[in-house]
Order: C-alpha cells, then sequence, then structure tokens
C-alpha cells in the first residue's frame, strides 16, 4: 500500500485558522497584555480571504452562481485579490472595480492574477456614474451571467466572520480577551467577529478604527449621516463616504478616529520593532490601541486583541517608499529618523 500524501486539496484549504501573536516591544509602554490576529497568514496574505471564499461558496450551494458566470465585485485591492484567488481554483471570471487611491501594487496584483480591473476615481461621491460602487453595478448590468458580490452590502460579510474569526479568536484567548480593536471598512470583520464574542461574553470592549475623513464614526454616535464629514484621506480599506450595511454598528462600543500620517509610522514602527510585516490598516489598528492607552482604556488585566488585516507587500509604493512618504508631508523633523540610510558599495 502506497503512503498517504499529506497534501492540501487546493490553497483555498489554507483559509482561516491565523495564528494569534503577543505584541511584545511596540506594546511596552502601554497597560495590558496584547495579541495581534494576523490575517497575512491566509493564503491571499489578507482577512478577505474569508469573505470571497465563504461568500462565493453560499452562492453555488443556492444556484446563484453557475459554472460560465463572471463574478463582479467593488474593491479596494484585498477583497479583489481574494476573490480573483477563489475564482481562478473555481473556474470562474473575474471583472473588479477598484478605487484609484488603491495602491500600485495592488492593482498590479490583480491583474497578475488574471482579474479585469476598472480603476475608479476615490475621491467623487457614492451615487457617482464613475465611482468604483456604480461602475460595478453597471458592468454587471452589460455583463450576461455576471453575480456582483458588493461586499458592502452583503450579510454574509458577516457571517463569515462569525462563522471562523469570532470562534477562532475565543478559542485562541480562552475566552480571557477583555477588547477587540478592529479597523472598520465594509463592517463585515469587526461585525461578524464581535457578534459572536459578545455573545460569549457581552462584557468584550469592541472598538472600532474609523479614518479622518469617513463618516463611520459619527453615524455610529448620532445615527446621522454627515456628508460634511468626507474628505480625501490616504489610507485604504479603512473608513467609507456611506453607510455600509455590512457594518453591524449594535455590536461596537466605540469607534476612534486615526491620522493617515501616524497610521503609516505605526505600520512601519510594528514592522520594525516586532518583526511582523504589515499593512497600513494594521498600522491604523495600532495606532488606535496607542491613543486608547494614553486614555487609559486598558489596565494590567486587560487582555486586547487587533486584527492586522493585511501583509505590508501591497504598501512597498506607498507607506514602505520613501519618497511617497516625503511626498504626503509625512516625514518632518519628529519622523525623519525613521528614514533608514541605503549605502551602495561600488
Amino acid at each position: 500500500m502506497k503512503n498517504k500524501i499529506n497534501a492540501h486539496n487546493s490553497i483555498l484549504d489554507l483559509i482561516g485558522n491565523t495564528p494569534l501573536v503577543r505584541l511584545n516591544q511596540i506594546t511596552k509602554p502601554f497597560k495590558g497584555n496584547f495579541f495581534a490576529k494576523i490575517e497575512a497568514f491566509n493564503p491571499g496574505h489578507s482577512s478577505k480571504d474569508r469573505i470571497a471564499s465563504y461568500i462565493i461558496e453560499q452562492a453555488e450551494k443556492t444556484g446563484i452562481l453557475e459554472p460560465g458566470n463572471t463574478i463582479i465585485e467593488t474593491t479596494s485591492g484585498n477583497t479583489g485579490f481574494s476573490i480573483a484567488m477563489v475564482s481562478i481554483i473555481k473556474g470562474y471570471e473575474c471583472v473588479l472595480a477598484v478605487s484609484s487611491k488603491s495602491s500600485k501594487d495592488k492593482i498590479d496584483m490583480l491583474r497578475s492574477m488574471g482579474a479585469k480591473v476598472y480603476v475608479c476615481p476615490a475621491h467623487v461621491s457614492a451615487d457617482d456614474p464613475r465611482s468604483y460602487y456604480q461602475v460595478a453595478k453597471r458592468l454587471h448590468e452589460e455583463i450576461k451571467g455576471s453575480v456582483y458580490i458588493n461586499q458592502y452590502f452583503n450579510a454574509l460579510n458577516i457571517l463569515a466572520h462569525y462563522k471562523s474569526t469570532g470562534p477562532e479568536i475565543w478559542e485562541q484567548t480562552n475566552g480571557n480577551i477583555t477588547h477587540l480593536i478592529a479597523c472598520s471598512g465594509t463592517g463585515g470583520t469587526i461585525s461578524g467577529t464581535a457578534r459572536f464574542l459578545k455573545e460569549q461574553n457581552p462584557n468584550i470592549r469592541i472598538i472600532g478604527v474609523d479614518a479622518y475623513g469617513s463618516v463611520l464614526k459619527k453615524f455610529h454616535e448620532t445615527g446621522e449621516f454627515d456628508n460634511d464629514e468626507i474628505y480625501p484621506y490616504r489610507i485604504e480599506g479603512l473608513g467609507k463616504n456611506l453607510i455600509p450595511e455590512a457594518t453591524d454598528f449594535k455590536v461596537i462600543d466605540e469607534f476612534i478616529k486615526v491620522t493617515d500620517e501616524e497610521s503609516a509610522h505605526t505600520a512601519r514602527e510594528i514592522s520594525c520593532k516586532e518583526g511582523i510585516f504589515v499593512g497600513y490598516t494594521s498600522g491604523a489598528v495600532m495606532q488606535a490601541v496607542k491613543q486608547l492607552s494614553s486614555e487609559s482604556e486598558f489596565t494590567k488585566n486587560s487582555n486586547v486583541v487587533v486584527i492586522f488585516p493585511d501583509h505590508g507587500s501591497r504598501y512597498m509604493s506607498k507607506i514602505y517608499n520613501d519618497q511617497w512618504m516625503s511626498d504626503q508631508g509625512f516625514f518632518d523633523s519628529k519622523n525623519v529618523e525613521e528614514e533608514q540610510a541605503v549605502e551602495y558599495v561600488k
């Protein structure tokens, strides 16, 4: 009898069960214990693998998706990559409407995964025909046999994390988690994870991270959509200029806003101090931890879990590029020491 080969059937089998890692250096000044859920360990290097796989699987089960169909989605990059990856394995065409705010690295990755990419202007209103929301809707109408995932308004976005990320964190912390801090874009990650955790222990504090220029924090606090809150910002996959139905505001206790500049520097700090090469939104969530710590949110007994959504390789032309950082005005007298000298030996 031949020995059984211990192999996965496809790359999709590797989605989920990402590690929880203690943060040691960057959190030294803070009270409490801090742990990062590192979603870059998913095969598509982000938390969006979870929703891409789950939503497509459910669409197949219900007959919405059939062989030969085309999958269409609106994305800032990570969801698109995950959908393109799943589409390759399952044999679907993939068409993506992408925000121009997405890094060149992300757009190049999408094309390399066989997706057809439409890059749409970032700084237009959600109902503008050029916005990536409207372009995706138009493509869905024009392409026969297409299915529009629509992660911003798809309840399965929440359910994917309710069934995976939430239970994983609960098990990994043995139920001892006191705080969950996560960025909120579509809201699926924080909402699904929080919904599960709150069912286990309603006293767990759920804190969402929002961007300046986004409407989420004020809407959570007042129920008001304030168009005057909207202005351009640089962080990808964080905040929104509309209210996504995939955000369950009831399970989020508080939102905190972070700046583009501080989030960029904090991402670089994580990489240098913890050896974890993280993306822009990971810097944002860690920046929120810094701000919350200064507000005495945590005690020595706090067990804080932060979600690091993706990998730093998708931001080589942005936050890890010194010229880009300088062009944004992010290198000033306070942060100039972050610039790493490169010496060429001739």
